[in-house]
């Protein structure tokens, strides 16, 4: 059966125009001002009068499978796919990360069959480069050719997925000579250890303390550290959870040098500061992520540096734990912050959260809010114009978005498999009505009504490469 949406006003990062759109299997077949299905066969109509037709959201950082600290997060493909297209996400990129004394293609394989065949939403991978010696170069190389076209590399976590210099110069190497994307995690691995054994040391355990142990210099040094050794090699970057003003501003140092950096943030350094860890009872434990949630001075800046293109991607870093049993962890006496499994659950609620703070508040407007879910990160990880796009050819993934919707944020109503709601209590405005993946309607007004396991994983291009065809009618 084809699909058709009708009286849609259509919204991509340069157009906006009211249009229908047909849907012929899992592509989008033709767009015109008015489509005439009478030779088209069995077809269902939707209605998108007073709604807005934006291209499926992409989140460019997401953990599902994660053994972290000791445990595990929470969400499996089951509900974590499920609850991404809840939130209008079409498509999630997962940091596959290996321990340091992993194989790295038999990690690959395990990150990807936790996906394959549960997956109710498209995927696609970052490759963690936790160790580089005489067996990795063959192994990556190998993972490249099966269609992810990104590194993920860690400048902390000592000991556990951090890199050496030598194997971060070794990867930027490798990356520039395959045209992959390096993607960081950029803090200062050292001197974060010397902080949170001081701190710990005078009895500064709580939660309330995480953020003083990686503190915005800390970050700045790691992102400048970073660019080092992009401009060294010649590699491309991203920066991961960008999460303040130093950090952004050492970027930019490199950006206006030439170094190709391309900067993320994610939705909870735009909507919440440094107090939620400091909540007391140890409720901050549900707000300790890294790098930590900062001073809500930086927040401003931050929208800003959206608005202005200087920030080209909103993320999550969707790293799902229960606060009961696992964030407690790290509860004092008995523990400390060091301990607590660092994530704030969010896949779901990027896209409403961005609309209400940030559409709605007029902080950016519709055409920035599509470039930042969708587009940029499509254009970025070599799925453009296939992903991101809203043309004749491309995958059918559309979300049509209620701009009329008023809800709240609550565990008791989200999808994702976690005990607490890190936004709990939040007003939204806006939300999606019916949501597409490859033409299947998985969404209807705020319902997972898809398949599980119609997923499929994404065959991205590389830096430089021609991306791949579409067949337009």
């Amino acid at each position: 059966m084809s699909l058709l949406i009708q009286n849609g006003t259509i919204i991509t990062p340069d157009q906006r125009y009211v249009a229908d759109i047909l849907i012929q299997g899992e592509s989008i077949y033709r767009i015109a001002p008015v489509i005439d299905t009478s030779d088209v066969g069995d077809v269902e109509i939707i209605d998108a009068e007073g709604k807005y037709v934006f291209p499926g959201f992409i989140d460019p950082h997401v953990h599902i499978y994660l053994p972290f600290m000791g445990t595990y997060a929470k969400d499996t493909y089951d509900s974590g796919s499920r609850a991404a297209l809840v939130g209008g996400t079409t498509t999630l990129i997962e940091m596959c990360c290996p321990a340091r004394e992993d194989d790295p293609w038999d990690a690959y394989q395990l990150w990807k069959g936790k996906a394959e065949g549960l997956s109710a939403c498209d995927y696609s991978f970052h490759m963690g480069v936790t160790r580089f010696d005489e067996t990795t170069e063959p192994l990556l190389r190998r993972i490249v050719a099966d269609g992810v076209t990104s590194f993920k590399v860690f400048l902390a976590y000592k000991g556990a997925f951090g890199v050496s210099d030598e194997e971060l110069y070794r990867t930027c190497r490798l990356a520039k000579d395959l045209g992959v994307v390096v993607t960081a995690h950029c803090e200062n691995a050292d001197l974060v250890a010397q902080l949170q054994t001081s701190l710990v040391a005078a009895g500064k355990t709580g939660p309330e303390f995480h953020e003083p142990s990686r503190p915005v210099a800390v970050e700045a040094e790691g992102v400048h550290h970073f660019c080092t050794f992009l401009k060294m090699t010649g590699a491309a970057g991203y920066i991961v959870h960008t999460s303040c003003r130093d950090a952004v501003e050492a970027a930019l140092k490199f950006q206006v040098q030439g170094v190709d950096v391309n900067l993320e943030t994610v939705i909870p350094y735009l909507v919440l500061d440094k107090t939620y860890a400091e909540r007391p009872n140890f409720e901050g434990a549900k707000y300790v992520m890294s790098p930590p949630i900062r001073d809500l001075s930086h927040q401003d800046y931050l929208w800003n540096a959206l608005r202005s293109g200087v920030i080209s991607t909103v993320a999550t870093d969707h790293a799902p734990f229960d606060f009961v049993g696992q964030k407690e962890m790290g509860k004092p006496p008995e523990s400390d912050f060091t301990k607590i499994p660092n994530g704030i659950p969010s896949v779901e609620h990027r896209p409403t959260l961005l609309y209400t703070h940030g559409v709605a508040t007029g902080r950016i407007d519709l055409h920035r809010f599509v470039e930042l879910l969708s587009t940029s990160a499509a254009k970025q990880f070599g799925m453009f114009p296939r992903k991101g796009s809203i043309q004749p050819g491309c995958d059918a993934d559309l979300v049509i978005w209620d701009p009329d919707y008023r809800g709240t944020i609550s565990a008791a109503t989200h999808t994702m498999n976690t005990d607490y709601d890190g936004f709990e209590g939040f007003p939204i405005i806006g939300r999606p009505a019916v949501v597409t993946c490859r033409g299947k309607v998985s969404v209807r007004d705020g319902q997972f009504t898809g398949t599980l396991g119609h997923g499929r994983q994404v065959a991205r291009s590389t830096k430089g490469s021609d991306v791949d065809s579409m067949a337009t009618p």
